[in-house]
């Protein structure tokens, strides 16, 4: 009896010893059919000629434009111009009332005038005392006077000249009065002062303007020369340094877009658009201004002759740096990954670093360490697995980026999909190469 439960303990015994390898097998040979094999193209290293591009969006203006703002205040009666027509160097653009104008220079001429004659009074009294005074000195010396009457004639005397002084000194107040009073009378007529286009006119004939002589009045209108354009283009102040006077450019503009232009860097800013004192304001308002991007103005003379419309968009490519026969690969096969770790060869490494992750640092006071930085690599094939290597990158254009470091030409390197370039691929993974999955189409709704 005892021996027939000790044969049905080891039959048993070998049943379920099978049944365990058997699905042991089983879920091991399961979870290999479902290794997810990615699919990925692949392009060859080789050398190339790259030109880095900026590219930076702005609008088309004129080289030479100048805002007319009047310098008298008064109502406009003349205004013979009209938006869009072409005046010459002298044509008159606006005409404001003189009347008030006329009648201050017809004061400021009689006070003139006024000045003039007390001036040849003066004159001709300092003539009179000089020869009382000489008579009197005369009559002193002979003792037929007293002295006394000698000072008065000598102080009378003094007393001309400072009047003559004092005459001198109005007349050219007056003078003054009157040259500003006419030079405010010829303000009332604009004419124009350059050859161009009336871009843009913003006052009619009626209307009362404000000029003065600290700052600009109202804006009547623009004339600007429409035979020089440039670009005036926004550069963030990464790029800027990259940019230099001269450098070629290629201009799209959005109302030509079937055309490209060429340029050249005439001017760069030496101070951003948002640089300068603050002005105060609310918390947010200067929250915001912060957060803006740093840009700094860059203008591109337009070689071309074509009929411009200032304020029309433009997006310029500007030339910065160039190689010729360069290594290179497309520039989506550049990613970046954290170093690898070296491991614990006593197989506690991922204990010890759980247990760090969980203790907080011992107080030695010492700085942590610091994380580390990812670095740029690239994936190459090997039959059917990725090799992940290190790279040094170098300039690069749309398509693709120079490598100076890393590569070898002729290496084959992953060029797509974007999903497991920047995500998916590691050290050792097993790919295929095909052509790119299509996603598939959505059914539409009726």
């Amino acid at each position: 009896m005892t021996n027939k439960r000790k044969s049905r303990r080891r039959i048993w015994f070998v049943i379920a010893l099978l049944l365990c390898g058997g699905l042991g097998a089983g879920t091991f040979f399961y979870f290999k059919k479902r290794q997810v094999v990615l699919t990925v193209q692949t392009e060859k290293a080789a050398r190339r000629d790259i030109t880095e591009l900026v590219v930076a969006n702005g609008r088309i203006q004129p080289v030479v434009q100048v805002v007319i703002n009047p310098e008298v205040s008064g109502e406009i009666i003349e205004l013979p111009v009209k938006e869009g027509q072409r005046v010459q160097k002298g044509d008159l653009l606006v005409k404001i009332k003189p009347d008030n104008y006329i009648a201050s220079r017809n004061s400021a001429k009689a006070n003139y005038n006024s000045a003039v004659a007390g001036k040849t009074l003066a004159l001709a009294n300092l003539k009179k005392a000089e020869l009382e005074y000489k008579r009197a000195t005369n009559l002193a010396a002979s003792i037929l006077i007293s002295e006394s009457q000698l000072l008065e004639a000598e102080t009378s005397f003094e007393v001309m000249k400072a009047s003559l002084e004092t005459s001198v000194h109005q007349g050219e107040q007056a003078a003054a009065a009157l040259a500003k009073a006419e030079d405010d009378l010829a303000k009332t007529t604009i004419v124009a002062p350059m050859s161009g286009i009336v871009t843009k006119l913003k006052s009619q004939r009626g209307e009362r303007v404000v000029g003065t002589a600290m700052m600009a009045g109202t804006e009547i209108m623009t004339v600007a020369d429409l035979e020089e354009m440039e670009a005036r283009v926004d550069i963030g102040e990464v790029d800027v340094v990259l940019i230099r006077l001269g450098q070629v450019a290629r201009l799209e503009v959005e109302a030509f877009r079937n055309r490209k232009f060429t340029g050249r860097v005439t001017e760069i800013a030496n101070s951003s658009k948002s640089s300068g004192p603050s002005t105060g304001g609310s918390s947010s308002s200067s929250q915001q201004g912060m957060q803006e991007a740093t840009k700094f103005e860059v203008k591109i003379r337009v070689e071309e002759k074509e009929v411009f419309r200032p304020g029309m968009s433009v997006t310029a490519e500007i030339e910065t740096r160039y190689r010729t026969n360069v290594l290179s690969i497309p520039i989506q096969s550049v990613t970046t990954r954290l170093p690898k770790k070296p491991q614990d060869k006593t197989g506690g490494g991922a204990l010890v670093a759980k247990a760090n992750a969980t203790s907080p640092p011992p107080a030695t006071g010492k700085e942590p360490e610091k994380k580390e930085k990812p670095i740029e690599v690239a994936f190459t094939l090997n039959r059917d697995q990725v090799k992940m290597v290190p790279v040094k990158r170098g300039i690069s254009d749309d398509t693709y980026v120079e490598i100076t470091e890393g590569l070898a030409e002729g290496d084959e390197v992953i060029s797509g999909g974007y999903k497991a370039i920047n995500r998916e691929l590691e050290d050792g993974k097993k790919v295929k190469v095909g052509p790119p999955e299509e996603k598939p189409e959505k059914p539409e709704k009726d």
